[in-house]
């Protein structure tokens, strides 16, 4: 150095996040872009853990939540498709993959999925909706291997013949029998929706009409198989007790041959404004009448779901909520009363299913659900009352993270329906923020007369007094 001059500090090495150490180490070598490993983000889990997201360069997510509570893991896998994802003539596609997946794949025979998964200690399930197909395997964590295997197998081997889908296509039309023709809770709320929505794909029921699971092809299964069961449409959770490092390395070298496929832009639809009462009576071989009524609902992500379902707990919880308390105890005119807000991307229903008494009028009932709706809406509820809402909500939110399956489910749902795995501890710091006065503006806005869809259910067999 010359005398007299002066060198400015050399910056020091930037060391990287821990995340993307590991990364780097993992990546190290690896030549097909399918299979790198890109570090996305870390979020907090609750007080004590830590969720992390990572991607492989052909578009799978992953969810990495280490809890060594237990020695046990939960492997989940949840795909972007659901009913919604359906076109009319082709309803109930999403929900007949969710039997077929458990067939052979080019590199198991039919029935060595379960076999395998059995002989391990594993639990296995799977579930459809209208906004995703979740498959799940809880296991011991010795066991990770396995999942991982198998469901990479599947994702890109499964076998579709003829004999088999036909096969399958008879199980879900007889499911369909069971749960919907022949059940009356099945059969009225598949009209509520069908009646309350015009446009929205969530007018048809997951499940499929049935001339359209009974004309399903070959070729509708392999395209449907071919377009939405990728890599990039896909989100693996893991959760439990496990190293980070090794459930990279197994889901890179199951996942990472697999090529992306192109996913159809989805054409939001956006169902028209109700101005005004939709009705309908249906006959059904019942004992009692049955009354349905529905609201049109925000989407799971905004705000006002968190503010609608304290005020569903508010009206029907047993003794405790006012519309239930006032129908089954007071009146007597229902044996049960039940409601149900929908958890969906898009806005949905606030529905009432209320199972009557012999001899109560359809109407009488009405009257009694108009009166504590707008009573919601007419003054601010009490403020135990209120908490006791919030309370439980938040000990139901608590008791579904008990386990590592719970978690998984909790991070794979959010991070489907929402697109952001944050929203599942924003959920419960929203139950905790709702006022008194957010539950009045909310019922003001949800209930009117105008925005109501009805279904009235009366006995085949006997005749019904409207008032």
């Amino acid at each position: 150095m010359r005398r007299g001059t002066v060198r400015a500090p050399r910056a020091p090495a930037r060391r990287g996040l821990p995340e993307e150490q590991q990364v780097a180490r993992l990546n190290r070598g690896v030549r097909r872009e399918s299979a790198r490993w890109r570090f996305d983000e870390a979020v907090p889990f609750g007080p004590h853990l830590l969720a992390r997201r990572f991607s492989l360069g052909n578009g799978l997510r992953v969810w990495l939540l280490r809890d060594a509570a237990a020695p046990t893991v939960s492997y989940q896998t949840w795909y972007r498709v659901g009913s919604r994802h359906e076109t009319p003539g082709k309803t109930g596609l999403a929900h007949l993959f969710e039997h077929l997946m458990f067939g052979a794949t080019t590199n198991h025979p039919a029935g060595e999925f379960d076999r395998l998964l059995e002989s391990a200690g594993a639990e296995t399930n799977a579930a459809t909706w209208t906004d995703w197909t979740h498959y799940y395997e809880h296991l011991p964590k010795r066991e990770l291997a396995l999942a991982v295997r198998l469901e990479a197998d599947r994702m890109q081997h499964l076998v579709l013949r003829e004999a088999e889908v036909r096969s399958e296509k008879e199980v879900v039309a007889n499911e369909r029998r069971y749960r919907v023709d022949d059940d009356v809770e099945g059969a009225a709320t598949e009209r509520l929706f069908a009646l309350a929505l015009r446009r929205h794909p969530y007018r048809w029921p997951t499940i499929g009409w049935m001339r359209d699971i009974e004309r399903f092809s070959l070729e509708d299964c392999e395209r449907f198989y071919r377009t939405y069961y990728a890599p990039n449409n896909a989100t693996v959770v893991v959760a439990g007790d496990f190293s980070e490092a090794h459930a990279l390395e197994l889901i890179a070298a199951h996942y990472g041959g697999m090529e992306a496929a192109s996913i159809p832009a989805e054409q939001v639809v956006r169902e028209p404004r109700q101005r005004r009462e939709r009705r309908e009576t249906m006959r059904f071989e019942t004992q009692t009448p049955k009354l349905l009524v529905g609201y049109p609902a925000p989407a799971y992500a905004d705000q006002a779901h968190a503010t609608a379902t304290v005020a569903s707990l508010l009206l029907c919880d047993g003794r405790l909520g006012r519309l239930s308390r006032r129908l089954e105890y007071d009146l007597e005119y229902a044996s049960s009363c039940d409601a149900s807000l929908t958890p969906f991307r898009h806005a949905g229903l606030y529905d009432l299913f209320i199972d009557l008494r012999e001899d109560i009028a359809l109407d009488d009932v009405v009257r009694v659900v108009d009166e504590e709706l707008a009573r919601l809406a007419e003054a601010p509820c009490a403020r135990d009352e209120l908490e006791r809402a919030k309370n439980r909500l938040e000990l139901g939110f608590l008791h579904g993270m008990e386990t590592a399956g719970g978690k998984a489910e909790l991070l794979g749902f959010h991070d489907t329906v929402t697109g952001d795995a944050r929203t599942v501890f924003q959920r419960l710091d929203e139950y905790r923020a709702v006022s008194a006065e957010d539950v009045q503006a909310l019922a003001a806005d949800l209930f009117g007369q105008g925005k109501r869809t009805r279904v009235d259910v009366v006995p085949a067999s006997a005749r019904v007094r409207a008032r």
